[in-house]
C-alpha cells in the first residue's frame, strides 16, 4: 500500500484536479484507491460524488471510531473517499489541549489494512497548517503539483523546509515523489521558462509527466467525472494516464534538494 499527498500551500496549484484525476486513472488500471479529502473546501469530494459521512475526515481527527465507518463509494469503481466539510476548518481548536495532535492521522489510519487497498491519496488545503502537517507526517510519499507560473515557485522554498522538519522529527521515510508540472500552455515562452527553472532546481525530481492546459478538463468538475470519462481521448486523459504509469514504475528517489 502506498500513501502519496499532494500538497503546495499556493491555491490554484491543481492539488485537487491531480488527485481525482490520478486516482481515477490508477482506478483505470486495476488500482484500490482511497482518497482522503482534507481540504474544508471538499473540492475532491464533491468532484468524486462522495456518498460517504460528509464530515469524515475531520471525524478522522478529532475522533477514534473505526476509520472503515468514516469512507464512502464514488461515482468511479475502484476508488472510495473519505470526504471533508467546512468543518475541518475548526479541527485545531477541536483539538487544542491534546498531546501529538500532529501526528493523529498517523495513528489513525495505522488500522489501515495494506491488502485492502493498492494507494492511499490525500488532498490537502493551501496552507502549511495542522491538517498538512498531519498528512505529511502520515504519507511516504510526497506529490507536488506546480503550475508552470513563476509565483507558482515561491512557496516551493517554504514547502521543502516544512518537509525537511517532518523528516527530522515526525516522518523519517517522507520522501519526494516528484514534482508534477501541470497547467502547462506549451504555446508560451514564460510556461517554458518556469519548468526550464523547476528542471534546473530540481532536476530529476521533476516528473517526465507533464499535465496540459485543458478546458476539457475545466469543465469536468461540474460533470462530476474525471476527465478519463468525461473526454477519455482528451490530451489531459491521456497525461494523466502517463502520469499513473509514472508512478506505477517510479521508485522514490532518497534525498531532497533544498
Amino acid at each position: 500500500m502506498r500513501s502519496i499527498v499532494v500538497a503546495n500551500q499556493k491555491g490554484g496549484c491543481a492539488k485537487t484536479t491531480t488527485i481525482v484525476n490520478l486516482a481515477a486513472s490508477l482506478a483505470e488500471l486495476g488500482q484500490k484507491v482511497l482518497v482522503i479529502d482534507l481540504d474544508p473546501q471538499a473540492n475532491a469530494t464533491q468532484w468524486l460524488g462522495g456518498s460517504g459521512p460528509e464530515d469524515g475526515s475531520y471525524r478522522l481527527l478529532v475522533e477514534d471510531g473505526p476509520v472503515k465507518d468514516l469512507w464512502g463509494p464514488t461515482s468511479a469503481e475502484n476508488i472510495k473517499i473519505i470526504g471533508a466539510s467546512q468543518q475541518l476548518s475548526s479541527v485545531e481548536r477541536a483539538l487544542a489541549g491534546r498531546v501529538a495532535i500532529d501526528s493523529i492521522l498517523k495513528r489513525r489510519l495505522a488500522t489501515l489494512q495494506p491488502q485492502h487497498w493498492d494507494f492511499v491519496l490525500i488532498d490537502t488545503p493551501p496552507t502549511l497548517g495542522l491538517v498538512t502537517l498531519n498528512a505529511l507526517s502520515y504519507a511516504k510519499e510526497l506529490l507536488i503539483p506546480v503550475t508552470t507560473h513563476v509565483l507558482t515557485l515561491s512557496g516551493v522554498a517554504q514547502l521543502m523546509a516544512t518537509v525537511e522538519t517532518v523528516k527530522s522529527l515526525l516522518n523519517p521515510e517522507l520522501e519526494i515523489l516528484g514534482f508534477l508540472p501541470s497547467r502547462v500552455d506549451q504555446r508560451t515562452r514564460h510556461s517554458k521558462e518556469v519548468l526550464d527553472l523547476l528542471i534546473e532546481e530540481f532536476g530529476p525530481l521533476v516528473l517526465h509527466s507533464k499535465i496540459r492546459e485543458s478546458i476539457r478538463l475545466a469543465e469536468s468538475p461540474s460533470y462530476q467525472e474525471a476527465i478519463l470519462t468525461y473526454d477519455e481521448s482528451s490530451g489531459a486523459a491521456a497525461d494523466y494516464r502517463a502520469l499513473s504509469k509514472e508512478i506505477l514504475a517510479k521508485k522514490v528517489k532518497k534525498g531532497i534538494k533544498s
